[in-house]
């Protein structure tokens, strides 16, 4: 039985969560990790089963909220929506304000990000080799291929939450992350700080379906095809780097085209840039580096 002081802590720890999956490159899997609640979290997702719904048609809501460990989901939730809406309106004015600094501090991020998870794979193997490849053809081809504006539509935007949201189980690739490569990071800022109810709705559901129906199928991917399905997510991330590049110009098609050095070299932001850049590593180094002290001591 916790105590309030333990689910105050749990909510504290969604509040990182969240903050994590509003930065793209910052996992909130790894910020799970970092707290302990990992494991947990992952095994109360899936204890959403075919028991559980019969649970909670037949009314014994009772014993359907003590199954899939409600208390510790509502508390862990609470935490990641109350961040989400804080942080929405603070990154969307840097967006508009300061979008330079924003992305080189976005790219650091995910560049560092990627150096990390490479490090979990262990030694080096074909099969990895392959999946990495695979991974950053397919994230430069969605850079390319993507337009800028995708569809506004809601069955689009359950999608996004349905993807967005099932990373959250993933460390090392957060759903900000997704929802750059999708085209609607920004668009989603809106829908939060506007309070657009119809939107939001449509992504949370989507959310909750991507959560639910995707735990089950990611953690046994993870369980038996650990280091080639982390060696795809390290080359998707590194090949969307194009997506988060500072410098970049909208061709006619609709496409994003990152700048070459000798087009912005004479940018005053240059010097900014790079520093944001560095404190963008600094804070996945940080993070990741925390997380492996908490696994050794726990050992």
């Amino acid at each position: 039985m916790r105590s309030i002081k333990s689910y105050l802590v749990l909510a504290l720890d969604g509040l990182l969560m969240g903050a994590a999956n509003v930065i793209p490159g910052v996992s909130g899997g790894t910020i799970a990790f970092l707290t302990g609640i990992y494991k947990e979290l992952v095994d109360s997702l899936k204890s959403f089963d075919a028991e559980a719904v019969k649970l909670f048609f037949k009314g014994k809501f009772k014993e359907f909220w003590k199954k899939i460990n409600g208390n510790f989901l509502l508390a862990v939730f609470a935490g990641v929506v109350i961040s989400i809406f804080s942080l929405a309106k603070l990154i969307q004015y840097l967006l508009e304000t300061h979008p330079i600094p924003l992305w080189s501090f976005f790219f650091g991020l995910i560049l560092v990000s990627t150096v990390f998870i490479m490090k979990e794979t262990g030694r080096f193997r074909i099969a990895n080799a392959v999946g990495f490849v695979i991974g950053a053809a397919l994230g430069v081809f969605i850079c390319v291929a993507t337009p800028a504006t995708t569809p506004d539509s809601l069955p689009f935007i359950f999608l996004c939450g349905a993807l967005a949201f099932c990373t959250m189980i993933l460390p090392g690739i957060s759903g900000s992350f997704i929802l750059l490569l999708l085209g609607k990071y920004a668009f989603m800022l809106d829908a939060v700080t506007d309070l657009n109810i119809v939107v939001l709705l449509v992504f949370t559901i989507g959310a909750a379906v991507g959560l639910l129906c995707f735990s089950h199928f990611l953690s046994w991917l993870l369980k038996n095809y650990y280091n080639a399905t982390l060696s795809l997510l390290c080359g998707l991330m590194c090949g969307s780097l194009l997506k988060v590049w500072p410098w970049k110009e909208t061709l006619a098609a609709g496409t994003d085209r990152p700048l070459l050095p000798g087009q912005y070299a004479g940018d005053p932001q240059l010097a900014s840039a790079i520093i944001w850049m560095l404190v963008g590593a600094a804070l996945v180094a940080a993070i990741n580096l925390a997380a492996a002290k908490s696994e050794k001591k726990k050992d």
